[in-house]
């Protein structure tokens, strides 16, 4: 039994572990511009049956309980972490190249290879053949670009494109798309503010931004961190006791087996 209890004790710390990586990865992520918090989920492991007959030498007693068996368990263990999609704050840059969504939805870009990922993170560029890009250079899709006579670029709340130039003429681009999934929870991380999409989180679902439940394109902000720092210190601080708790469950049942060493000893 005692055995039992130590495994169960450093599953706990091992989960306990696990838990307080996610949030440092909050933490450190704060000022990461369309970052979405994720947050560490547990289940309970295996129950072990055992008899009541083996923890009593009183069998009369053993045969008035309202069972004959005690359900042991042995520890936890980390299932998932999952991705909180809540809106983040909206900060003003005054870039016309800085796009935030209020709402729900997703920039699609265009990677080297030709696959598309997804991201929040407005903050787009343009690259020297005119196409707007991310910071990491990947195309935004439908791929914009524009000419060498364009002054001012107007991103509208529909996607909209429209470029000033020379001369005081405009002319409309090509319109921004936005893309939902049925389970974002279930998109995949994969570095640079990106997520793919897996067989969890659905196909992707096209749309115009501001109808159908996408969400408003507004040029000039760009989406901050849904992380709350305030929670996430709350978070840290009871993890941080639960590790402490489990250690020191380690250190009880070794001072029992020790005294029980010590009984067999005299």
């Amino acid at each position: 039994m005692s055995t039992r209890a130590l495994r169960t004790a450093a599953s706990g710390m091992y989960s306990q572990q696990l838990n307080i990586e996610v949030i440092a990865n909050n933490i450190a992520n704060i000022n990461t511009t369309g970052f979405k918090k994720n947050k560490a989920e547990f289940q309970d492991m295996m129950y072990q049956e055992i008899p009541i007959s083996t923890l009593t030498s009183d069998l009369s007693q053993a045969a008035k309980a309202p069972s004959d068996k005690i359900q042991v368990g042995n520890g936890v263990q980390a299932v998932s972490s999952q991705k909180i999609f809540t809106q983040g704050d909206l900060t003003q840059t005054n870039n016309q190249l800085d796009l935030a969504i209020l709402g729900d939805g997703f920039f699609q870009v265009k990677r080297p290879d030709g696959t598309y990922a997804y991201t929040r993170d407005g903050s787009f560029k343009i690259n020297a053949e005119g196409k707007i890009v991310t910071a990491s250079g990947y195309y935004l899709d439908p791929e914009i670009t524009l000419n060498e006579d364009a002054l001012n670029l107007i991103i509208n709340k529909d996607g909209t494109v429209e470029v000033e130039q020379v001369g005081g003429g405009k002319v409309q681009l090509d319109n921004i798309q936005l893309v939902r999934f049925l389970n974002p929870g279930g998109l995949k991380s994969i570095g640079n503010n990106l997520y793919e999409e897996t067989s969890s989180s659905g196909a992707p679902i096209y749309g115009t931004p501001g109808s159908n439940g996408f969400g408003e394109i507004n040029q000039g902000y760009l989406e901050s961190s849904n992380v709350d720092i305030v929670e996430e210190m709350i978070s840290m601080i009871a993890a941080q006791r639960a590790y402490e708790i489990n250690s020191k469950t380690v250190k009880t049942v070794e001072d029992m087996m020790t005294m029980a060493n010590n009984l067999k000893r005299t």
